[in-house]
């Protein structure tokens, strides 16, 4: 276990899709040794997810976290610890919905992004097992947000108007109550 360097905005590695997990990787020290890093890296980093393409590793699984009482995310609901590998996502209700997004990849920004506000998503425990969720709202877009990352995408992508894209102190000031 051990905390990993978050690869930024500009690095190339954060533009290539990645790889799925082979069926003989599950259930394997390296996977678990994988999902340990990235949970060290998001807790170190104050995250609410985060993606083996940002620290590097182009395989498709993400680690989804969020804390009773997180205080940047107050009405968050709790997810607790989610691991998702080979996530696959399903668009229940197109409804675009609106937040703000920040990402460990693009530090001291934020910017207003539209994504579908109900979806399902499949994918595979560690250990193998299949699971399916359909998060709603906010936990949708986080999802989202980290799936993105298994593609090559960074939010800043599908930031449609960039009058809603600001610095985190400006952010803050003028758009945090949005």
């Amino acid at each position: 276990m051990s905390v990993r360097h978050i690869l930024r905005m500009g690095h190339p590695d954060l533009r290539r899709t990645c790889d799925p997990v082979p069926e003989s990787d599950f259930d394997r020290p390296d996977l678990h040794a994988l999902v340990d890093d990235l949970v060290d890296t998001m807790h170190a980093n104050e995250g609410l997810g985060l993606a083996a393409a940002q620290i590097g590793v182009p395989q498709r699984v993400a680690v989804i976290e969020i804390e009773p009482g997180n205080s940047r995310y107050p009405d968050a609901v709790p997810t607790g610890r989610l691991v998702l590998v080979n996530p696959a996502v399903t668009v229940l209700d197109p409804t675009p919905q609106r937040y703000w997004e920040g990402c460990l990849s693009v530090p001291g920004l934020r910017g207003e992004v539209a994504r579908p506000r109900h979806i399902a998503v499949d994918y595979r425990e560690p250990n193998g097992t299949p699971r399916h969720l359909e998060p709603e709202g906010f936990l949708a877009t986080v999802f989202q947000h980290e799936i993105d990352h298994l593609d090559g995408k960074l939010y800043i992508d599908r930031v449609t108007d960039t009058t809603r894209l600001a610095f985190l102190d400006e952010y803050r000031e003028f758009h945090a109550t949005d």
